[in-house]
């Protein structure tokens, strides 16, 4: 996260780590502050709510009147009671088109994507520094996984995501969303965001404190990532039988030798084409 998060409720913090991105927002006015404090306040009083007492159990009235507005301005700014927790949808969007489409400031897609969830992860654990408060993100992930109706929202909102990711590589390599190939590299990079999330939670549990589990999260995503510029072809290798870390290094580094010289051709290819291409 780009700026220090509000304590009101610890627990925002993860949330906003696996459904958030570091863009940097465009000077707004006072009506647009007031609008994003008013809704933030609502998220950060539902969600301390629904921790405490569980998301079934509260209702949308009962957020509105514990955040002192109306039942109507609530669902202004949240079309559904899900929302109210997974709430950072439109600032992920935002997110995926700059680091991967048109623009983005990183040649590689992935290495872009990487670097915004590496800040995400330094911003979530700065908010704590060397502590154990960090474990309270296990009492957000139980939430999610023990509520059918946060489950099914939080996978619509990937799915959306997937194809915002999809329509951002593909506008920025001029083919189809449609494609198979802007389809499978969205759905594997926005995977990244479910693999952040999983050690996350795996490193509450089990980490001696933050800076160890800082480390072991930046390596799980730095370690996805790597098989995803790769490609499956070092996974195949070890499901074949080379478990040498050694030996799936060698064969991650030659693979990555492998898609540099692809890059290399499709580029050339690609400038070939639009030279032979007639003018319209």
């Amino acid at each position: 996260m780009a700026v220090k998060l509000p304590q009101l409720h610890n627990e925002r913090v993860a949330q906003r780590l696996v459904v958030s991105g570091t863009v940097a927002a465009a000077p707004e006015s006072l009506r647009e502050r007031k609008k994003r404090e008013t809704r933030q306040h609502i998220s950060d009083v539902a969600t301390g709510m629904f921790l405490e007492r569980g998301f079934d159990e509260v209702r949308v009235a009962d957020v509105a009147a514990a955040a002192g507005v109306s039942e109507k301005t609530v669902y202004n700014y949240f079309e559904t009671k899900e929302a109210l927790l997974l709430d950072r949808e439109e600032h992920m969007q935002r997110m995926i088109r700059q680091a991967l489409g048109p623009g983005a400031p990183n040649p590689s897609p992935i290495d872009s994507f990487v670097s915004a969830l590496l800040d995400e992860i330094a911003g979530f654990f700065a908010q704590w520094g060397d502590t154990e408060d960090f474990r309270q993100i296990l009492r957000f992930t139980s939430l999610i996984e023990g509520t059918p109706s946060l489950r099914a929202a939080q996978r619509d909102m990937m799915d959306r995501l997937t194809q915002a990711a999809a329509t951002a590589m593909a506008d920025r390599a001029g083919v189809a969303q449609e494609d198979p190939e802007p389809q499978i590299a969205a759905e594997a990079i926005v995977g990244l965001w479910g693999v952040m999330f999983r050690a996350l939670r795996k490193q509450a549990e089990n980490a001696p404190g933050a800076r160890e589990a800082q480390a072991a999260v930046v390596s799980d995503v730095k370690r996805a990532a790597r098989l995803i510029q790769t490609g499956l072809w070092s996974f195949d290798l070890a499901v074949q039988g080379m478990h040498s870390r050694d030996q799936l290094r060698a064969a991650a580094e030659a693979a990555n030798d492998a898609r540099r010289q692809v890059q290399s051709a499709l580029r050339q290819a690609r400038s070939a084409f639009r030279d032979a291409r007639p003018p319209r």
